[in-house]
């Protein structure tokens, strides 16, 4: 079976929340946090404290489960960096390490940018990441995005300095990519 047949992405709903929590904000330092964004501190919480929070997660457009064959695994979502000038970023976090390397990233942007592109009058997406996470910078290139600015030794982690690294994709170029690769993604979203 393949990636894009096993895997989804949808709305988060509540009983998505317990998992979520564990994935996400049980442990003090998960493994995932070494990769996304490891220059920023990050917190546990208990699940009461989490439930606080489900109305900025529950059936949200901003903010969705990857799924495979059933089992969360990660999310993608966006934010507006400028709503005025449809300015999105976009992120992804795959939680589970054992899902990393395997094209699964890749699988779930697919789908995301198409959703975005197919759902909000945007001209561009992108996101952010830093030069030490290459699995994030892979998929960019791997989607046809292009580096549209690298911000070099403003990140400080582990005792060295990272570039920030910003990924950017114009619509035009989303819908070459796809007449160019012949991927079908509207079934799994």
């Amino acid at each position: 079976m393949r990636i894009e047949q096993e895997l989804q992405i949808r709305p988060i709903n509540e009983e998505d929340l317990y998992t979520l929590w564990t994935l996400t904000f049980k442990e003090k330092a998960p493994e995932w946090k070494k990769w996304d964004a490891p220059y920023y501190e990050h917190k546990s919480m208990t699940f009461e404290e989490y439930l606080t929070t489900k109305d900025r997660v529950v059936n949200q457009d901003s903010m969705w489960i990857i799924e495979v064959e059933g089992k969360i695994i990660g999310i993608v979502s966006y934010y507006w960096e400028h709503k005025p000038s449809n300015w999105l970023e976009m992120g992804i976090g795959i939680y589970d390490p054992q899902y990393w390397s395997g094209g699964y990233g890749t699988s779930a942007l697919k789908l995301w940018i198409d959703h975005l592109f197919n759902t909000l009058p945007l001209v561009r997406v992108g996101y952010t990441t830093w030069s030490g996470n290459y699995r994030m910078i892979k998929v960019g290139e791997k989607l046809g995005m292009t580096m549209e600015a690298r911000l070099r030794k403003c990140r400080y982690y582990d005792g060295h300095y990272y570039d920030s690294i910003r990924m950017g994709l114009l619509r035009e170029e989303w819908e070459d990519f796809k007449k160019d690769k012949i991927i079908e993604l509207d079934s799994r979203v």
